[in-house]
Order: C-alpha cells, then sequence, then structure tokens
C-alpha cells in the first residue's frame, strides 16, 4: 500500500469512536465507562448510526454511570433504547446493562480501573470483562479494548473479523488467524507509520472498510479498491 493511499484511509476512517461521542478516555473512570456503555451498543449486529443515536439519548438522561445505569431500572432502560432505535435488542440490552453495573459496582467498586489492575494479563483482562454480564462477547470486548491500547497495559484485543478481512483483502497481512493477524498488523504500522495518527486510528479505519464495503461486497464503491488485490 502506497503511503498516500494509507495518509487517506487513515484521514478517511480512522477517526476513533471514543473522540467522535465527545469521550475523552484519559479523563478517568467515569469516561472509560461510558466508553464500555457505547461498546456494548456498537458490539450487537445492529446499524452504527443506530448504535451512535442510542448512545447519545443515554448521555441526553445523564444515564453513564453504573450508578444511573440501575437507578434508571429495566424499564427506564427499555424506553431510552427504544427511543434510539434499538427496538431489536431493547429487552436483552436493558438486561445485560443492568447486569453489568452491578456485577462492576460489587466486585469493582464501579471503576473499570480497578477490573484491569486487579487483571493477571491480557486474557484474564478479557475474561474479567465478559464475566461482568451475559451477552458481552468476543466482539464487544475487542471494540472496547482497541481503544484502551493507550491507556491499560494489558488492552491488547486481537483484530475482529471485520479487520483482519480488509486487511487480507488488501494483502496488508496474510495470516486469518486472529493472533498471527494481530503481529503483522502491528509490523505494518511500525513500517509505515504516519505523523499524527497512531495504530488504533489504523485498526479503526481497517474495521470501517471491512464493515461498509468488504462485507457487503461494495468493492467498486470502496475508495482504496485500487490499492486491493481482490478487487475485480
Amino acid at each position: 500500500m502506497k503511503r498516500d493511499t494509507l495518509r487517506s484511509l487513515l484521514e478517511k476512517f480512522g477517526e476513533r469512536y471514543p473522540r467522535r461521542l465527545g469521550i475523552d478516555l484519559s479523563g478517568g473512570s467515569r469516561e472509560i465507562f461510558k466508553w464500555l456503555l457505547a461498546a456494548v451498543l456498537y458490539g450487537a449486529p445492529i446499524g452504527e448510526a443506530t448504535a451512535t443515536k442510542t448512545y447519545h439519548c443515554f448521555e441526553k438522561y445523564g444515564v453513564t454511570t453504573p450508578e444511573a445505569i440501575i437507578k434508571a431500572g429495566w424499564d427506564r432502560l427499555v424506553e431510552i433504547l427504544d427511543e434510539g432505535s434499538y427496538t431489536r435488542y431493547d429487552y436483552k440490552t436493558s438486561t445485560k446493562l443492568l447486569e453489568m453495573s452491578k456485577n462492576l459496582l460489587q466486585e469493582y467498586g464501579g471503576d473499570l480501573n480497578n477490573l484491569h489492575s486487579k487483571a493477571k494479563d491480557r486474557q484474564d483482562l478479557e475474561d474479567r470483562l465478559k464475566n461482568l454480564a451475559k451477552g458481552i462477547g468476543s466482539t464487544t470486548v475487542s471494540i472496547f479494548l482497541r481503544e484502551l491500547r493507550t491507556f491499560w497495559d494489558k488492552a491488547d484485543p486481537k483484530p475482529t473479523n471485520l479487520v483482519i478481512k480488509a486487511a487480507t483483502k488488501m494483502r496488508i497481512i496474510s495470516a486469518e488467524e486472529s493472533g498471527e493477524a494481530l503481529k503483522e498488523l502491528k509490523d505494518f504500522w511500525k513500517r509505515n507509520e504516519i505523523d499524527g495518527y497512531d495504530f488504533v486510528n489504523f485498526e479503526t479505519a481497517l474495521m470501517k472498510i471491512g464493515k461498509d464495503y468488504c462485507r457487503k461486497g461494495k468493492c467498486k464503491l470502496c475508495p482504496v479498491s485500487h490499492e486491493c488485490p481482490s478487487f475485480t
């Protein structure tokens, strides 16, 4: 991939989700919890615009802390989810958010930084996040931890299938196994770093290409299709 193409890819698709949502992950545990809430919403097989709209509904009503979620209760959470058009998963997500908040408060004092501190290693960190509630799976954990790479030393999730799909199509990597794919992606970025961006921007851009173009078979519309050997 040419450096000009990589820069264009980052400019168009590399904006990190917390920044788009107005979440400052350097601002402490409350901001990190906001991102976990958003990651849960993005982690379901639902449109990105719907997940974004729904997060802003939670923000509008001040329901962005474990305490506020529990105080709101199941019925109110369903109402907020429905306002965001998250209707397909409203009941399930309401239950998940309540369980997640209760367990976080009981086991870690409501502070995700405590969860990270108690984790023995990367895998234990991921397991602890999944154990916060039934239904928090690998996709949600990967979305959440991708943005925490800069802040938590144990945050080093394997890339999602969408990232791998885009990266393999563009021959950035050859490995399809997620562990090897992560190493190849990091090696590629180390060789081709662009000033003003970091590895998370790169990973985010690949995820968006994978989701919006590769997965949907919209190769002709992809802005980097000229760099994709799989494009015909």
